[in-house]
């Protein structure tokens, strides 16, 4: 990974930028940064899924949200959202921030999530036309589905979207 071309924004716990670092040393360094995880819905209340592909730097083979990424250091954060959702899925649709979160997390390879994370929602109702060298499988899922196989299986799943899963299973139930 070329950390010249990939730099994250590193920000505080108010999510205020505090400059500009490669990708790979904010996950080697665990230091805190602006991503964002997109939940995209269709009309019957499915999530679509992404299982990220297995030559992913951190987290493959595991099942995520439609999307995520960082936004680029000359990006806003939706901006971001709609440039990953064509790049990752062939798709985009209209998205609307729920809630944020800051998480910290040890990963495989001695990496690390330190991020503040967006999480931003949607409806699209066809099927994503998937980027495999960023995504090996997408599938819909309902949320009680999602549910009760996080409970049975959690490791099969990012650590992201384990902690975000809740809140949004709470805003789609209301």
């Amino acid at each position: 990974m070329d950390d010249t071309k990939e730099r994250v924004i590193l920000v505080d716990l108010n999510d205020n930028p505090l400059g500009t670092m490669g990708k790979m040393e904010a996950h080697i360094k665990a230091v805190l940064h602006r991503a964002f995880s997109v939940f995209v819905f269709n009309d019957q209340g499915e999530l679509m899924l992404q299982r990220r592909a297995m030559h992913k730097y951190h987290s493959p083979g595991l099942w995520a949200n439609t999307c995520c990424s960082h936004p680029r250091p000359d990006e806003e954060v939706m901006q971001a959202a709609h440039r990953r959702m064509v790049e990752e899925m062939g798709f985009d649709c209209e998205l609307t921030k729920l809630f944020d979160f800051v998480y910290k997390a040890a990963l495989e390879h001695g990496l690390s999530e330190h991020e503040f994370d967006h999480v931003l929602v949607g409806t699209h109702n066809g099927e994503p036309i998937i980027n495999t060298e960023e995504v090996m499988e997408w599938r819909w899922r309902s949320m009680d589905d999602i549910a009760a196989d996080l409970k049975l299986r959690p490791e099969e799943y990012t650590i992201w979207f384990r902690i975000a899963f809740d809140r949004v299973y709470e805003y789609i139930q209301s």
